[in-house]
């Protein structure tokens, strides 16, 4: 998905693509999602809950974070931002 939204905002550049299967008697997700060709982060869950379950952030100098609970904090200025687990605002 080209220009895709994300927390119900509409990102121009964001492209996610999407994974599903069946677990049990849910589907399970994983979102992966890139700005500019670049990858930025990875969430999953359930499709049946409202937020992501887990998700990891990727720094171009360190490569993909640890697993972190919960939905990233993404913000956007006049890019696309995320926020990595130390901390640290990376901008995609």
């Amino acid at each position: 998905m080209p220009d895709a939204e994300f927390e119900g905002t509409v990102v121009p550049g964001l492209r996610a693509d999407f994974y599903r299967r069946t677990d049990g008697d849910r589907i399970a997700s994983v979102g992966r999602y890139s700005y500019r060709g670049r990858p930025v982060l990875m969430a999953w869950g359930y499709v049946d809950e409202k937020h992501c379950r887990q998700h990891s952030v990727h720094d171009p100098a360190a490569g993909w974070s640890p697993v972190a609970d919960g939905c990233p904090d993404v913000r956007f200025t006049d890019g696309f931002e995320v926020r990595a687990p130390d901390g640290e605002w990376l901008r995609a």
